[in-house]
């Protein structure tokens, strides 16, 4: 069993959804962001989502654009990406770690040697935003033959003739994209959740997480309440950037103010079902 599917058989049990929160790798510095990702699980991180920054990223709104040029100004690379998932690994084997982001840096790298290096660092699924399910098979098999789970998003425009299509080789969990457009820019309610994750679950029984518009603990707690997991992004990229200083820089606090905040998530998400 992969660490995310006994993560979220193990939260099953205990009759609660998941907290996700989300990191841009090397934003606004490797240290600073090494430093949140090594406080994550304490914080009360479930599982965690590297974004792997990007020039072109299309899906993402302007806090998560913002963070990807941080990182990019800083130098982060694919390979700085992975180092820090292989650092993590040193103190914490335990959590699952997705990393999410694009397909042309991931071409760049070259798919096997990705998905061989990303498993061997301690990856254990990818979302890759771009990704079309027509053209899957560019990373199925490497990412089957090193163990990684390929996550897919599902959408409100996904109609349940596409469904099966789009969740053909799924494993992990499926992301379900609450809203229609870019990340951040405005939250699903809880009557639409209550009847989209219904319609999704008809086709699989992989758990099911909501993203792109969950930003406060108590948008957090109705999608562990209706879903499985609750994904943060930009509301916690937003706080670490009110943070920084007039030249982009970490402040002492930096690292503090957003693991308070995944505090405050956390245990929103595990009274949600109380």
């Amino acid at each position: 069993m992969s660490r995310i599917a006994a993560r979220f058989a193990t939260l099953k049990a205990e009759g609660r959804g998941a907290l996700i929160p989300f990191l841009e790798a090397w934003d606004p510095d490797p240290a600073t962001s090494m430093d949140i990702l090594r406080g994550m699980p304490a914080a009360g991180a479930d599982l965690i989502e590297i974004g792997c920054p990007f020039t072109d990223p299309m899906a993402d709104g302007p806090t998560v654009q913002l963070a990807g040029r941080r990182a990019l100004n800083a130098g982060a690379t694919m390979a700085h990406t992975l180092a820090m998932v292989r650092e993590f690994r040193t103190e914490n084997n335990e959590i699952p770690v997705i990393l999410m982001g694009y397909l042309n840096p991931i071409l760049s790298y070259g798919t096997t040697r990705f998905c061989t290096d990303a498993a061997a660092a301690g990856v254990d699924g990818l979302i890759i935003v771009d990704l079309p399910s027509e053209e899957a098979d560019l990373m199925t098999a490497d990412a089957a033959k090193n163990g990684l789970d390929i996550i897919r998003l599902v959408a409100p425009t996904t109609d349940d003739a596409r469904l099966p299509l789009v969740l053909a080789g799924s494993s992990g969990f499926v992301y379900y994209v609450s809203i229609t457009g870019i990340t951040g820019t405005r939250t699903a309610s809880g009557a639409e959740l209550a009847e989209a994750i219904p319609r999704i679950r008809k086709f699989t029984d992989l758990p099911i997480a909501v993203g792109f518009g969950v930003r406060t603990p108590a948008q957090a707690a109705e999608a562990a309440r209706t879903a499985d997991g609750a994904v943060v992004a930009s509301a916690l990229i937003d706080n670490l950037a009110a943070s920084l200083d007039a030249n982009g820089k970490a402040a002492p606090n930096s690292v503090r103010i957003v693991l308070d905040q995944i505090r405050e998530l956390a245990d929103a998400v595990r009274s949600a079902r109380k």
